[in-house]
C-alpha cells in the first residue's frame, strides 16, 4: 500500500487523490472522535458472570499470560492466527468465566482464607524452594518478575485459587470409583508378556533387481506428490536488535567501574546466610517465659526438649535476610552471634525463639571475573535506547523506496540476502537457512506476503525488529522423474524391500500358528531365536522398539505374528507370545492407589466441568462479542 501511496504522489491527479482520502479521514475523527475510530467503539467489558465483569484488559492479561506459557512450553512463536486456530482465545474467555461464576459462589457461601494461612500455602509451594528444600524469597521475587507479576497481584490471585479449591473441595466430597472399573484398568496397565522372535533382515529376501524404466515410471506417477518441489522464495532480510546495535568496545572503563561498585553487594556477591533452628509457641507470654528460662542457664536443647521437640523439629533452614519474609524474625536471626539463642520474638505467624547454628559470610567476584558481563549490559542498554530511534530512520528509508540492503549498509548493519527458502525453512539443498530456519514468525509473514509488498517489521520478544522484502516465487510444482531419479529409485527399493519382508513374514506367521515351532523355521533361515519377557504395554524392551511391542500386545497369547521393524521397514520382526500374565488386582496396594488417584482425578474433572455450567446457568452470562474481538484484533469478525 505504501508503494501505492509513493507512485500516486508522484503526479498532480495522484496527489489530488491522497488529499481527498485523508480529507474523508480527518472529517471521520471530527465525526465520530479519534478513539472510536481506533478502538472500533470498543466497550470496557468483555462479559459479565451474574453481577461481576471480566474486562476487556483482565481477558487481554490473561490471554497473554497463556499465550506466553504456551510459546515457552512449545518453545517457538505463536502467531494471532495460529492461536486463533487453535481455540486459544475461547479457551481463556471460558476459563475467567468459569473462575468468576466459582467466585461469585464462593462470596455467597462466606468462604475465605486468612494471611497467615495464606502466607503459609505460598512458603510451603515446591516452586519457591530452593535445592534444601527450603522457601527461597529470591527465587519467589525472580519467579513474579519473570512472570509480569507483582506480590500483591500474586497473593490475591493465589487467594482467590485457594478459595476456589476450597469451594470445589466441597462439592466433589469424598468422591469413590467402582472397584470393578479400577481392577479393568489395573488389569490393562499391568499385563506382562513375554515373546520368543526372530528378526527378518533385507538380506533374508534376497537381491531384489532394479525395476524397468516403464515400472519405475509407473510407480512414480503414483505418488509424484511425495517428491513435489515446495515453494521457495527469495528474500531480503535485516535484523535490528540489542545485540545488532551493541557496541561493548565503546564502554569506558570507568563506567563498568562504577556499574560493579554499585551492584557488586547484590548483583555480584553472595550475600551473607545463616542457618537457624526456631522454637515456636502458642503465644507471647509462653515464649517470653522460656526466653527467661535461658537467661537463666537453661540450653536451647533442653527447652526444646522440654517441648517435646526432637532436631528436626526446630530446624528451620538456611537463609539470607532477604529470604525470610518475616521481618521481624529476619532482625532477630542477622542480630544475633553464633550459638546465641533470641530473646522472644513476635513474628508474623506467631511468637518465636531463634538460635543461628551457623553463618556462611557475604562475598563477592573481583571487577576482572564480571567487567566482560558488565561491558555487554551496558552496551545492550545503550542499544536498547535506540531501538526506537534506529526503528524510525528505517522505516523513513523504506517509505522513500530504499532497498533493505542499502538501508543495512547507511546503518552499519547487515542485510541478508536469501535466494531461495521454503516454508521450513530449507534452502533448495534441503539445508537450514541460517536465521531463518525455526523463525515461525517470520517464514509466516514471508509465504503471507506478495512479492514486493511493503511488510509491516515483525516485532521480536527483546524488542528488535525484523523487517523482509519478497524478491520473487519459485511456485511450487511437480518434478519430472528424471530430476529426482536417485531418490525414487531409494524409496522404491525401500518399499519393495518392505513388501518382500511382509509377505515373507506373512507366511512364516501361518507355518507357526499351524503348529510349527520357531526354533525349527528359525533354523531353516539360519537366523537366532530371541526371547523377551516381562514386556510391558506402550513401552520399548531391548532391541524391541514401542510398535513392535505394541503388536505384541495385540496377539493372543500363543499365537504368532509380525510387525516391522528397522529403519524405513527394512526388517521385520516375526514372533509368538509366549506368555501373558496378570497379577491380582490388590487394592491396599500402591499401584491401586494410583488408580484410584488418576481416576479419582478425572471423575473430578467431569464433576468440576458440570458445576461450572450449572453456576453459569443459575448465575447468568452475558458476552460482549464485539468487544472481545476488538480485544483480540478480531475487527473483521
Amino acid at each position: 500500500m505504501l508503494n501505492s501511496f509513493r507512485n500516486a504522489g508522484q503526479s498532480l491527479i495522484g496527489r489530488a487523490i491522497i488529499a481527498i482520502m485523508f480529507g474523508f479521514l480527518i472529517l471521520s475523527f471530527g465525526l465520530w472522535g479519534v478513539g472510536d475510530i481506533f478502538r472500533g467503539y470498543a466497550a470496557n467489558t468483555a462479559a459479565n458472570v451474574g453481577k461481576t465483569e471480566i474486562t476487556v484488559q483482565a481477558l487481554r492479561n490473561a490471554y497473554q499470560n497463556e499465550l506466553q506459557r504456551l510459546q515457552q512450553q512449545l518453545r517457538q512463536p505463536i502467531s494471532a492466527e495460529m492461536a486463533r486456530r487453535i481455540g486459544l482465545e475461547q479457551q481463556v474467555l471460558n476459563r475467567l468465566i468459569n473462575e468468576a461464576a466459582l467466585d461469585a459462589r464462593a462470596r455467597e457461601l462466606g468462604l475465605a482464607i486468612s494471611d497467615a494461612d495464606l502466607a503459609r500455602a505460598v512458603m510451603d509451594d515446591p516452586v519457591f524452594r530452593n535445592a534444601a528444600g527450603q522457601f527461597d524469597r529470591r527465587r519467589f521475587d525472580e519467579l513474579l518478575r519473570y512472570n509480569g507479576l507483582t506480590e500483591a497481584s500474586y497473593l490475591r490471585d493465589q487467594r482467590a485459587v485457594i478459595i476456589r479449591r476450597q469451594l470445589l473441595e466441597g462439592v466433589m466430597g469424598a468422591l469413590e470409583t467402582p472397584i470393578a472399573l479400577q481392577e479393568a484398568v489395573y488389569r490393562y496397565g499391568a499385563e506382562r508378556r513375554a515373546a520368543s522372535y526372530v528378526v527378518l533382515p533385507a538380506a533374508s529376501v534376497g537381491t531384489i533387481a532394479d525395476p524397468d524404466e516403464t515400472a519405475l515410471q509407473s510407480w512414480f506417477d503414483a505418488r509424484k506428490a511425495i517428491f513435489r518441489a515446495p515453494e521457495y522464495r527469495s528474500v531480503v532480510t535485516l535484523t535490528l536488535t540489542p545485540e545488532t546495535l551493541a557496541k561493548p568496545d565503546a564502554v569506558s572503563d570507568a563506567d563498568v567501574r562504577r556499574v560493579y561498585e554499585a551492584d557488586k553487594a547484590t548483583r555480584f556477591g553472595t550475600p551473607e546466610r545463616r542457618t537457624v533452628e526456631r522454637i515456636t509457641f502458642p503465644n507471647l507470654a509462653d515464649a517470653q517465659a522460656a526466653a527467661a528460662k535461658i537467661a537463666a542457664g537453661t540450653t536451647f536443647e533442653a527447652l526444646a526438649a522440654e517441648r517435646g521437640l526432637a532436631e528436626k523439629d526446630i530446624a528451620f533452614g538456611t537463609f539470607a535476610k532477604s529470604e525470610l519474609i518475616d521481618a521481624a524474625v529476619a532482625d532477630a536471626v542477622f542480630s544475633l552471634a553464633q550459638g546465641v539463642a533470641s530473646g522472644a520474638v513476635e513474628g508474623r505467624f506467631g511468637p518465636v525463639i531463634v538460635r543461628v547454628t551457623a553463618i556462611e559470610p557475604a562475598s563477592v567476584k573481583p571487577l576482572e571475573a564480571v567487567s566482560a558481563e558488565i561491558r555487554q549490559g551496558l552496551a545492550r542498554s545503550a542499544a536498547q535506547n535506540q531501538i526506537n530511534d534506529v526503528h524510525d530512520r528505517i522505516e523513513d528509508d523504506r517509505l522513500a523506496a530504499k532497498p533493505l540492503a542499502e538501508i543495512a549498509t547507511a546503518l552499519g548493519l547487515s542485510a541478508q540476502t536469501i535466494a531461495a527458502v521454503d516454508q521450513a525453512g530449507n534452502d533448495k539443498n534441503g539445508q537450514p537457512v541460517p536465521g531463518v530456519a525455526g523463525n515461525t514468525a517470520l517464514l509466516n509473514a514471508i509465504f503471507a506476503s506478495d512479492v514486493g509488498a511493503d511488510n509491516e517489521a515483525i516485532r521480536l520478544s527483546d524488542g528488535g525488529y525484523e523487517w523482509f522484502d519478497v524478491r520473487g516465487v519459485d511456485p511450487a510444482h511437480e518434478r519430472p522423474l528424471a530430476d529426482v531419479r536417485d531418490q525414487v529409485l531409494v524409496r522404491w527399493r525401500e518399499d519393495a524391500i518392505a513388501k518382500a519382508l511382509s509377505d515373507k513374514a506373512r507366511a512364516l506367521v501361518e507355518r507357526l500358528n499351524k503348529g510349527e515351532a520357531l526354533d525349527a523355521v528359525a533354523a531353516e533361515l539360519s537366523l537366532p531365536v530371541e526371547t523377551a519377557t516381562g514386556l510391558a504395554r506402550g513401552a520399548a524392551s531391548g532391541n524391541l522398539a514401542v510398535p513392535v511391542v505394541a503388536q505384541i500386545f495385540a496377539v493372543p497369547a500363543g499365537k504368532a505374528g509380525s510387525v516391522a521393524a528397522g529403519t524405513n521397514g527394512d526388517a521385520r520382526v516375526v514372533f509368538v507370545v509366549t506368555e501373558a500374565t496378570v497379577p491380582p488386582y490388590i487394592t491396599s496396594t500402591g499401584d491401586a492407589a494410583r488408580i484410584r488417584d488418576q481416576m479419582r482425578t478425572a471423575v473430578e474433572e467431569d464433576l468440576i466441568s458440570e458445576y461450572s455450567t450449572k453456576l453459569r446457568s443459575e448465575l447468568g452470562v452475558t458476552i460482549n462479542q464485539r468487544a472481545i474481538n476488538n480485544a483480540f484484533g478480531n475487527t473483521d469478525l
